[in-house]
């Protein structure tokens, strides 16, 4: 019964190592578990981190004309705030993820490792105990079975003596020799009680230490170590959350500023900037006049032209010749002119007026490293240790040279600036006003002289720009040239292109040298297109079979011959009559 009893005491707390061993080692795997998903919690925040800055740097805007002129509206400035503020969220996320790293995974992982030592050692401590006392019991068992064992062994020799000495057939010696053997046997039985004696009562006293002490000091510190691990998982979690929450005013603070930025988005200014940009400074046309077209568009024509045109009338010889130098025109095909002319006045004005100011910036620059030029020249004069005055000499002359050609290239275009300023009619003035500012301008424009070596030429981009000595203003003259007179005496007259209609009577000036120069046109006339505007502002007509010249393209409006149809069609619906 004893035997079963400590049996069973044995093995209830073996199994409740066991038990525990397996508790602790969950803990241990869910303690790693939690901290791979800390850690992939901060990979998450580390690739979210990075595609925001990917997103905010793919739409920053590129430094490229058309991006910095987009910053002048409040919605591409609100929207490049987004993008600056988005910048700080992702640095908030990379925060978040550099805390969750620091203060959570490393902590963990550390502790993890101290976790396990920990475990293992209480373990070997408590199989060292129930390993200590199964052991005493087992020479506890054994001294029990060799007392056992003597006392039997006494009590037999007690017998054999006792039956050896009843026996008168046995000899005194052997009488004697087996009460020795019962006393040796009964010395042994005694001496074995005393050790049994003596080593139960240490069983008792180590069985008891193991019971009352052992074990439950070894199970206090596996539930102390357990409890730590629980308290430190819960600490883990609630850094977990402080991490979140310590960002929170700086990303509150980040979208403020988105909202700000949305907030300063103002739809009237960014729309008048639209107009500011596209505004082109042509003069509205006048009101339109009936209009007759009774008669064949050719007699209307000549009904309606100059009295002076109808009589002067140049022989078929110089017809030929108009017409002669034209395909050898050169075409603007670079990115246009140096003075802007192929824009309209007030884009042209402004890109002029920029210029200027970036030109009068580069002359400041200079300026000013002529004077700290001068300044230092000054310091080497005084003292002449310091270095040599004349080696600043070639620099400062250099830097002369630089302001002299920036002062020269601001004169220029402000002369350009001032012509289009000029022409530039007031926004207040209505158009009565504003067509008898221009008959003013065509009555006081100086008259065009002869001399050929006003013409104008053609400028290596392709465009056509004007000579030092030319007045602004001028119709594109072809150069004349002896040698083309002969060899294209017989090139046909251009072909018609479109018509258009004069808004505006101009008062032309034939050039002697080319016989290609402007002609005269009254307001409402009809006249044949035979070139297009080519961005100076000048469109070449013909009025009938000899006489061409240049108008104003702003003094006439251009039908070509796609819109030509839709052109008397619609003058066939509003006057039958002309059909």
């Amino acid at each position: 019964m004893v035997e079963e009893k400590m049996g069973a005491c044995f093995t209830a707390t073996k199994d409740q190592f066991d038990n525990l061993e397996k508790h602790t080692q969950w803990g241990i795997d869910f303690v790693e578990r939690y901290t791979k998903f800390v850690k992939e919690r901060s990979e998450i925040e580390l690739n979210y981190a990075k595609q925001i800055r990917n997103l905010s740097k793919k739409y920053q805007p590129k430094k490229n004309s058309r991006e910095e002129e987009e910053s002048k509206y409040s919605s591409c400035r609100a929207f490049l705030t987004t993008l600056n503020e988005l910048q700080d969220y992702a640095g908030q996320h990379e925060l978040v993820a550099e805390n969750l790293t620091a203060q959570i995974i490393a902590e963990l992982a550390k502790y993890t490792q101290e976790l396990k030592s920990e475990r293992k050692s209480h373990f070997h401590d408590g199989r060292k105990a129930q390993q200590h006392i199964e052991n005493s019991w087992k020479q506890l068992e054994a001294c029990k079975r060799r007392f056992e064992r003597d006392c039997k062994e006494a009590d037999r020799a007690q017998q054999y003596f006792e039956k050896m000495d009843a026996d008168i057939n046995v000899t005194k010696a052997d009488v004697e020799k087996a009460r020795q053997q019962a006393q040796m046997r009964h010395q042994m039985a005694s001496d074995s009680k005393g050790e049994y004696s003596s080593y139960l009562q240490k069983f008792n006293q180590e069985q008891n230490d193991h019971y009352y002490t052992i074990i439950p000091n070894i199970f206090q510190k596996i539930q102390d170590m357990e409890e730590k691990r629980i308290e430190r998982l819960g600490e883990s979690m609630r850094t977990f959350a402080e991490v979140d929450r310590s960002i929170l005013p700086i990303v509150g603070k980040c979208l403020d500023g988105m909202t700000k930025a949305a907030e300063s988005i103002e739809s009237k200014n960014d729309s008048k900037q639209v107009v500011d940009s596209y505004k082109s400074g042509f003069e509205p046309p006048g009101d339109v006049e009936f209009e007759d077209y009774g008669q064949a568009m050719k007699k209307a024509v000549s009904e309606t032209s100059l009295s002076n045109s109808r009589g002067e009338s140049k022989p078929e010889k110089s017809n030929k010749r108009q017409g002669k130098l034209w395909p050898f025109i050169k075409k603007n095909k670079g990115g246009g002119p140096e003075d802007f002319s192929h824009l309209p006045p007030e884009q042209r004005r402004k890109k002029l007026q920029a210029k200027i100011d970036d030109i009068s910036k580069d002359i400041q620059k200079e300026v000013d490293q002529r004077d700290a030029l001068t300044k230092m020249k000054d310091v080497y004069i005084k003292n002449p240790q310091m270095g040599d005055p004349t080696s600043l000499d070639p620099r400062l002359g250099e830097i002369a040279q630089n302001i002299d050609k920036l002062q020269a290239e601001v004169q220029k275009f402000e002369g350009w600036l001032a012509e289009v300023e000029g022409r530039m009619p007031a926004k207040s003035d209505p158009p009565s006003k504003r067509q008898s500012a221009v008959f003013e301008t065509q009555n006081n424009a100086p008259p065009v002289t002869n001399n050929c070596a006003q013409d104008r030429e053609s400028s290596p981009d392709g465009s056509y720009t004007e000579e030092p000595s030319s007045e602004p203003g001028q119709p594109p003259v072809k150069p004349a040239d002896p040698e083309f007179d002969d060899e294209f005496e017989e090139e046909e007259v251009l072909p018609t292109i479109g018509t258009c209609k004069a808004l505006y009577p101009f008062e032309g000036i034939a050039n002697t040298c080319t016989n290609e120069g402007t002609i005269s046109i009254t307001e409402g006339e009809l006249l044949y297109v035979i070139e297009e505007d080519k961005g100076d502002g000048w469109t070449r007509v013909r009025r009938n079979e000899e006489q061409e010249g240049y108008v104003p393209t702003s003094y006439v409006e251009v039908f070509l011959d796609n819109n030509t149809k839709e052109l008397w069609g619609s003058l066939a619906m509003e006057f039958p009559w002309l059909s």
